[in-house]
């Protein structure tokens, strides 16, 4: 029988979930994962894991996940949900019942809670709340071991296998690019993302809160980082044009308007609009995930040639 030491996941279907089984397979850990659906993700395909089926509201599978696991990452959320309650059921309740089953199920067991840096500011959309509402969460279930909580905040993250970022890409390949607002932002690509959050799952010196970054922790201005992004789509000689914040608002609001008609729930909502305007989404030195732990490799302009090369050779973008 493997003595390797068992990693749980949640969220291994989601676009940082299944970097993250494929950052674990390269440490040698065997990896169990939480899955509603059978079928296997062509990242991680190949690789022998064990599957759970189930979903956050199901105890009696939360239990199996969790129960001899060496330590239990939680990356299942949702990005996008109709309302507050909506976000609040997947983004507090699930980090609830996951870190009260493996307190209860796994007590010896690590939890790395996987939140957002939007959840520094909850005051700006619902699905900020959310995840500020989720780190309460867990905080609570690990009030009286707090060294084996570890709470991750990673910042805006791209890379293969992402369709929500991919609209960047798609407006930096256009002859006008918008841009808005004048903040700094930071962001990371997804596989040192998630590699960093592997090496935490695994290294149980390290408890706290901590914040993800690329190489440029004081994050970049939008134009930056969509200037960035032409140049990575071969677009050589982009002309900027900059939207007022009042006609944000209104496209988000027609936006979410619309996807009620459609009964669909759009990302682009007037809370995401807020998170977009906010002045200050860079890492201090005080938030960041110690260098000993990880170090980010991978600069914006890497990064982004690397994304671009994939969603062109995965017919997301044209050649």
């Amino acid at each position: 029988m493997s003595s390797a030491r068992v990693v749980a996941v949640t969220g291994a279907t989601g676009f940082l979930g299944v970097h993250l089984i494929a950052a674990l397979a390269g440490e040698g850990v065997r990896i169990r994962i939480l899955a509603r659906r059978s079928g296997r993700h062509e990242v991680w395909r190949d690789l022998d894991l064990d599957i759970i089926s189930g979903g956050l509201d199901d105890a009696g599978a939360l239990e199996r996940l969790v129960t001899g696991a060496d330590a239990v990452v939680h990356a299942a959320g949702l990005i996008k949900a109709r309302d507050r309650p909506a976000f609040l059921q997947t983004n507090r309740d699930g980090t609830r019942a996951v870190a009260e089953t493996t307190r209860r199920c796994a007590p010896e067991a690590r939890f790395v809670a996987i939140s957002s840096l939007a959840a520094r500011e909850p005051q700006l959309s619902d699905y900020a709340f959310s995840k500020h509402a989720g780190e309460d969460a867990a905080q609570i279930a690990y009030a009286e071991v707090p060294d084996r909580l570890v709470i991750v905040r990673p910042p805006a993250i791209y890379g293969p296998w992402d369709p929500e970022t991919l609209a960047i890409f798609k407006a930096a390949s256009q002859p006008v690019i918008p841009v808005f607002g004048s903040g700094r932002a930071a962001i990371m690509h997804v596989t040192d993302a998630a590699a960093s959050i592997a090496r935490l799952a695994l290294n149980a010196a390290v408890a706290g809160l901590y914040a993800l970054a690329d190489t440029n922790p004081d994050g970049y201005g939008i134009q930056d980082i969509m200037n960035e992004a032409a140049r990575a789509a071969g677009n050589d000689h982009p002309r900027f044009i900059r939207v007022p914040d009042g006609i944000l608002l209104a496209a988000a609001k027609a936006t979410t308007a619309w996807g009620a008609v459609r009964r669909r729930t759009p990302i682009f909502t007037v809370g995401k609009v807020r998170e977009m305007l906010h002045a200050d989404w860079t890492v201090t030195p005080a938030e960041l995930l110690p260098q000993e732990i990880y170090r980010s490799k991978i600069g914006i302009s890497e990064g982004f040639r690397e994304t671009v090369d994939w969603y062109r050779s995965a017919g997301w973008l044209p050649r």
